[in-house]
This record gives structure tokens, C-alpha cells and sequence, in this order.
């Protein structure tokens, strides 16, 4: 995977820009609040079509333009592949809706052809390393899921459709809850949407059982070569609705196993679900939401044994994360046969010696990197010299001579 060219017009502070990327190891040079950052999010942003800074997508149209009764950002990406050379074009537009208000629709042009959103994730794959993603260990749950959903999304075109077609069944299946409580009614009408809910969920649960063993399994490797072999990382999938029947009358010791769930057929996946949500309907007609599925599971990552959401220094949460982000990266190679775009946000300044050299030396064997930095002393001479370095300053990006 190859961005050979970007095109950006009303995107953040970039009202125009248009430039073509080398394939080499790009570094942008810049103080802070110059673009940097912005320019790396608008990658990504052509291929997950969400960005990990801006709550809502409207935050990303150019101030200025954005003041306007109708304002539009575009983002525009040609990009080779294997296959074939691409052109992928995001537009986001606001406009005035007609109550005193505006909206914001988004409208994907992929080598021409106006497709969804959800069909584009993954036509253009990149992976992003940002020194605030600490959170994926550190936070909570919503993090973790949001970090598989993002990785499985690019290496599954499906996925996005069916986790937006699952979390509307979800909103569906509580109104019908609420409404359940507060009028009464038979609650055999939730069996309905039991049967959509599983069919969608259990699609979801099979492909984050793989990816989660997969992913998991590279984690290891690439984190024993990082720690020499000291520490082991673990990834661990706690399911809302666990397929594993759970002994009776047995303590829960306070430790973590491996549990095999890829051994489910994606039949008995949705039949058990299916069941376990009729067990429960009359606790969720009094709770009013849906109480089990994807969107209350759960990843845990362990080091030697130990939850490093609950008890990791800060040196174990950022080699993990440095060791789950390669893996992401290795994983994407093996499953879609293409090495994604790597983009790296100030990270060398997050890590120590040791872990910095290890990170370039990945780097050296990537297909193209772009990486950003306010401190060209974290880099060896011997790195640099090899790479093209473009300084930014407040929106304007041209080339260094050395």
C-alpha cells in the first residue's frame, strides 16, 4: 500500500493542499500547532473515514469555512495497491438544514463510483501510532473496543456495515424495552429483535475471537523481542455473552486461562445467543436496555500475569501498546496481503532509548512511513539521512535541503 498523492481543501487549518508523498520515510518538522498532527489525522481519516481527535466530523472543516452557509471539506488520496492505482474522495459537507441549524452528510467517491461510507472503510489502510493512545490500555472498555473495531474494520469490509446495523438493532431492541415497562405488552415481540441482534452480534464475535487470537499471538513475539524475552503479554477476549458454559459450583480463581471460543460455529454463536437474551427478558424490561452482546464486551491485556489497565507502570502500558500496534500492523499484512501506511504522531518522545531504536529499526522495513516530530535529536543520523524531511508551518508544508 503506496500514498502516492494528497489533496486536501477546508480540512482543519489546511484550506488548500496538494502534494505528493515520496515513498521513502517521510518526517514532518514543525513546531507544535502547526499542522503536524492534522495532516497525519487526515490519513487516517481516508481509511477508517472517523478521526481519534475530533468528537464530531463537522470539527474537521476549516474554521473559516465552516462560518459559511454551506462549506465543504474534501480530502482526495490516489494510492497503488497490488492490484491497482486508486483515487479515493471524501467530501464533508455542511449545510444550512432549514431550521436555523445545519447538518453534515459525508460523501464517498471511490475511482469515481459514489459508494457508502461502511463499503469504503478498508479501500486504503493505514495504522496510527499517537502518544494519547495509551488509553486504549489505560481507559475503558469503549477504548479497547473501539481499537478492535477500527484494526478488524480495515482487514474486513463487512464489518463496519454489520457493527452500525447491530448497534441500531441495539437502540431498537431498548426503546422496545422501555416501552415494555412503562405500558406493558407481551414481551414475545422481543424475540424479533433477539433474532436480529444475534445474527449481527454473533458476525461480530467470530471476527473479534480471531483477530483477538491472531493479533495476540504476533503481540507476544514482537514483545518478548522488545522486552528480551523478561515479560509476557497476553491478550485476553471477555465476551458479554460468553459461548463458554461456565462450570457450576466451582470457585472463580482470581487468574486468567486461556479459553478457546474459535472453536464455534458462527450457528452455534448465534443460537446461544439467542438464548441467553430469552433468559433474559425479564430483567431487561426492568433494567430497559440490552444487558449482553459486542457492545459491552470486553479485551484485557496482561503483562506477566498482571491487568495493566488496573496495575501497569507507565513503562509496560507503552511498550504493550508499542507491541500491539506493530502487531496491528503485521496482522493487516497478513490479512489483506497489503503492508498498511504507517503514521507515527511525536512517538519516539514517548519512548526510551532502547524501545526507540527497536521502533526505527521496524520502520526501516516498512513499505512507507510518515512521521512527525518537534525534535530531530530523537532521531539517529544514520535514520534520518535516509529519509525526506518536509518542515510544516502553519498550514504551509515544504521540502528541507538537509
Amino acid at each position: 500500500m503506496r500514498l502516492n498523492h494528497l489533496s486536501l481543501t477546508n480540512f482543519r487549518l489546511f484550506s488548500r493542499l496538494d502534494m505528493d508523498l515520496p515513498s521513502q520515510i517521510l518526517l514532518l518538522e514543525g513546531n507544535n500547532a502547526q499542522g503536524k498532527t492534522s495532516l497525519l489525522e487526515a490519513i487516517f481519516f481516508l481509511a477508517t473515514f472517523t478521526s481519534l481527535h475530533a468528537s464530531h466530523d463537522r470539527q474537521l472543516i476549516n474554521f473559516l469555512a465552516s462560518q459559511e452557509s454551506l462549506a465543504v471539506a474534501r480530502l482526495t488520496a490516489s494510492f497503488a495497491t497490488q492490484e491497482r492505482e486508486s483515487r479515493l474522495e471524501i467530501r464533508l459537507i455542511q449545510e444550512l438544514n432549514g431550521n436555523g441549524g445545519s447538518r453534515l452528510r459525508k460523501e464517498v467517491l471511490l475511482n469515481g463510483a459514489k459508494i457508502s461510507p461502511n463499503q469504503a472503510v478498508g479501500a486504503f489502510k493505514a495504522v496510527m501510532f499517537l502518544p494519547e493512545m495509551t488509553r486504549i490500555i489505560e481507559g475503558g472498555p469503549e477504548e479497547r473496543r473501539r481499537y478492535l473495531n477500527l484494526a478488524i474494520a480495515q482487514s474486513n469490509r463487512n464489518y463496519t456495515q454489520t457493527l452500525a446495523d447491530y448497534n441500531q438493532t441495539v437502540s431498537q431492541r431498548n426503546a422496545l424495552l422501555k416501552q415494555l415497562f412503562e405500558r406493558g405488552g407481551d414481551e414475545k415481540q422481543l424475540d424479533f429483535w433477539d433474532q436480529v441482534l444475534a445474527t449481527k452480534g454473533a458476525l461480530l464475535m467470530q471476527a473479534r475471537i480471531q483477530a483477538i487470537e491472531e493479533i495476540g499471538e504476533i503481540a507476544i513475539r514482537i514483545h518478548s523481542a522488545l522486552t528480551d524475552s523478561k515479560e509476557v503479554l497476553r491478550l485476553y477476549y471477555q465476551p458479554a455473552y460468553d459461548p463458554v458454559v461456565q462450570p457450576q459450583n466451582q470457585f472463580s480463581l482470581p487468574m486468567q486461562t486461556k479459553v478457546e471460543r474459535g472453536q464455534f460455529t458462527l450457528e452455534q454463536l448465534q443460537t446461544g445467543f439467542t438464548a441467553r437474551l430469552a433468559q433474559l427478558h425479564r430483567e431487561e424490561i426492568l433494567r430497559g436496555v440490552t444487558t449482553i452482546g459486542p457492545h459491552r464486551d470486553e479485551m484485557r491485556i496482561h503483562c506477566n500475569g498482571i491487568d495493566l489497565t488496573d496495575f501497569g507502570s507507565r513503562g509496560q502500558i507503552r511498550t504493550a501498546l508499542l507491541s500491539l500496534k506493530l502487531a496491528e500492523i503485521e496482522w493487516l499484512k497478513q490479512k489483506t496481503g497489503e503492508m498498511p501506511v504507517l503514521l507515527l504522531d511525536e512517538t519516539l518522545a514517548e519512548l526510551d532509548e532502547a524501545r526507540r531504536e527497536s521502533l526505527l529499526t521496524y520502520l526501516t522495513s516498512a513499505e512507507q512511513a510518515v512521521l512527525t516530530t518537534t525534535d530531530m535529536n530523537l532521531f539517529p543520523t544514520n535514520f534520518s539521512g535516509k529519509c525526506e524531511r518536509w518542515w510544516v508551518d502553519q498550514g504551509n508544508i515544504h521540502k528541507k535541503d538537509s
